[in-house]
């Protein structure tokens, strides 16, 4: 740090600058005078020592601003030599001597020395008391420490925030990289990266910089600087493990004291999101959750998103990419687990023969997968496979249920990066608004537009009013007698009219079926045979699903 620098505090976060400490009333009013160092003001005063002691370096740790009246520092030129260089290799911040009855003015051995070891020199020409001096110094180094605290607590809030709003580890990194200005990851104890946030020199990708400094470099040193912060294990037998790691790489800017307290604080949060994922196929399968949920949202540029993915183990090379995403939802079982439900469904997924990447988001209850297809003539087939696959990892792990509903996959249309952005996207809106339909291995995304457009206006007024408007007497009709018509109405809708197949499946002859559709005709005033009719009823059975 240069005199240039900001002197009131030490901006690495370790106390105040040797300039802060001579503006203060206590020095200032002694009348100071720089003889030596006065480049090198911005040193950090770490605490200040008193004495008078001719061997006092012994006595100092490094980064103090030593007071004393010189009847210490000997009276040939050769004693004042080594007490100084003892001193500037001991690393204290400055040497400050009141005149007085010892040295009227300091000996040129003294200054010449200081000068040559780079020590910040100061003389005073009055006396100050040294308690007083102390006293300030102290203050203004404990305030300062105060002051970080709160900038470290500050972002111990933020990250917490994140996390009670729904965001998960990537929001915490995000926040940690944005106050450090450096690229942050979070690597397991065995050094695989799980995520990145921020930007490298130049706004280069954070993965690249870690592929050049951590990926194949395991064994060595990081770079000095490097901040690393141990996020523990949690859960019995697990006191002093380690579940994962934060760095902050060095690239940017040098970190901070006060960046390794706000990492410090971030690991304590990210502890205790992570010991929900008990196993580490769970903390692998969240980070690739979070990679294809930021792909879909598009926080993720379409030609940044392949490094990333190879990074992931993901390497479709040009193969089209099919998006495919299940929606768990309700059918979670508390005993259940994601880290044996992402294993199960991986192990199923292995007998596909194409590459995929699966990861998992248990805050909305779902599992995202992309496929690389050879062709996608073959989108069927593997959806197929997929979803079987899907369905099969969920009853392995133990998360649906008894009784509840089977999980809903979606499979989207296949095509680039740009398509997967998209497709991900819409298939997991329309996972949600198919809750409820009528159970298939998997529903086409292109096919259910209406349904999603009638999610989406699930809390619009009108929706609920057109429901009730179309078949709200025979929802009436159905809470107060038996047998049920929505049900006669809803399979005869299905069946496109025909009315041997409605009978069919309801086990019903054609005579009894006739009487209950000239019932539901009379109770909604309409003809069933009129195509306007056919189409508001069917429109109005599917939004009843989800108006209030």
């Amino acid at each position: 740090m240069d005199s240039r620098t900001d002197h009131r505090l030490d901006t690495q976060g370790a106390g105040i600058t040797v300039q802060r400490a001579l503006e203060l009333p206590g020095l200032r009013s002694g009348l100071p005078e720089i003889l030596a160092g006065a480049d090198r003001l911005g040193r950090t005063v770490r605490w200040v020592h008193a004495g008078e002691v001719p061997n006092i370096a012994s006595l100092l740790k490094g980064g103090e601003l030593l007071l004393t009246t010189g009847y210490g520092l000997g009276t040939r030129p050769a004693e004042q030599r080594a007490f100084v260089r003892t001193l500037a290799e001991r690393g204290i911040a400055a040497l400050v001597v009141e005149l007085g009855p010892r040295f009227g003015r300091l000996p040129a051995a003294l200054v010449d020395t200081a000068r040559a070891a780079g020590l910040p020199l100061v003389q005073l020409h009055r006396e100050v008391p040294f308690v007083t001096v102390t006293e300030e110094i102290h203050t203004e180094i404990v305030n300062g420490h105060y002051a970080l605290l709160q900038r470290a607590e500050e972002v111990h809030r933020r990250c917490t925030e994140a996390l009670l709003g729904g965001g998960g580890v990537p929001q915490v990194l995000c926040i940690l990289a944005d106050f450090s200005g450096n690229p942050v990851f979070l690597e397991t104890a065995d050094g695989r990266l799980l995520y990145a946030a921020g930007a490298g020199p130049e706004g280069a990708d954070p993965l690249q910089v870690w592929e050049g400094l951590r990926g194949p470099h395991k064994e060595v040193p990081p770079p000095a600087g490097t901040v690393l912060v141990d996020v523990p294990g949690g859960g019995p037998g697990t006191a002093g493990s380690v579940r994962a790691r934060l760095v902050l790489l060095p690239v940017r800017a040098t970190p901070a004291p006060v960046h390794r307290i706000a990492a410090e604080r971030a690991a304590g949060i990210l502890a205790v999101v992570l010991m929900q994922a008990r196993q580490e196929e769970e903390l692998a399968a969240r980070g690739r959750g979070d990679f294809l949920t930021d792909l879909a949202e598009g926080r993720i540029a379409a030609e940044d998103a392949p490094a990333q993915a190879r990074v992931l183990g993901f390497k479709p090379g040009e193969s089209p990419l099919l998006p495919v995403v299940m929606r768990i939802g309700d059918t979670l079982s508390p005993g259940g687990g994601w880290a044996v439900l992402a294993r199960a469904v991986s192990e199923e997924l292995a007998a596909v023969g194409v590459p995929v990447l699966l990861g998992v988001r248990p805050v909305e209850g779902r599992v995202l997968v992309l496929l690389g297809l050879r062709a996608e003539a073959e989108r069927t087939a593997v959806a197929d496979r997929v979803a079987a696959a899907l369905r099969a990892g969920v009853e392995r792990a133990g998360m649906r249920r008894p009784g509840s509903p089977p999980p809903v996959v979606v499979v989207g249309v296949a095509g680039g990066w740009a398509a997967a952005s998209a497709g991900l996207r819409h298939a997991a809106e329309t996972a949600t608004a198919a809750q409820g339909l009528t159970d298939r291995p998997w529903y086409d995304a292109r096919r259910l537009d209406i349904d999603l457009l009638l999610w989406r206006l699930r809390d619009h007024p009108d929706l609920a009013a057109f429901v009730d408007r179309a078949i709200g007497p025979l929802r009436e009709h159905d809470r107060r007698s038996r047998p049920p018509l929505l049900p006669t109405l809803e399979t005869y809708l299905a069946h496109a009219g025909r009315k041997a197949e409605t009978a069919r499946e309801l086990h019903l002859n054609r005579q009894t079926l006739y009487n209950r559709l000239a019932r539901i005709g009379e109770l909604l005033g309409t003809d069933l045979d009129d195509p306007q009719t056919v189409l508001a009823l069917s429109l109005a059975l599917r939004a009843r699903r989800h108006a209030p």
